[in-house]
């Protein structure tokens, strides 16, 4: 029996790909509590300015985080609602999989540590 086609996979890998980095998916769950500001970012994620406002870029071009100007300042907030169903569905797997998806072999962290 043949398999139709399955859809183009691209915009979907491409989107795991850009929570798949921790810097990144550290920015979206901050965002998901609240706008911020990237002195807020740098701040309370231990970051370098730089550091975040390149992470802030790309997810700015994958659609996934907007801004808005206040004066001098920009304010940075998921840009789709969207996302926190999706970082919702993702808790519920992680606590339904247990330490399967710490201990793998490929993707988790050495000795199944938690990532912080």
């Amino acid at each position: 029996m043949a398999i139709s086609s399955p859809p183009a996979l691209g915009p979907a890998v491409a989107l795991f790909r850009s929570l798949g980095d921790p810097t990144r998916l550290a920015i979206v769950r901050r965002l998901a509590a609240g706008e911020a500001r990237v002195v807020d970012l740098t701040g309370e994620l231990g970051l370098a300015q730089s550091t975040v406002s390149k992470h802030l870029a790309c997810l700015r071009d994958c659609g996934l985080v907007d801004f808005r100007a206040e004066g001098r300042q920009s304010f940075y907030a998921l840009a789709r609602p969207e996302l926190l169903d999706l970082l919702r569905a993702a808790e519920q797997v992680l606590a339904a999989t247990g330490d399967a998806v710490a201990l793998c072999p490929v993707y988790g962290s050495p000795a199944g540590e938690a990532a912080a």
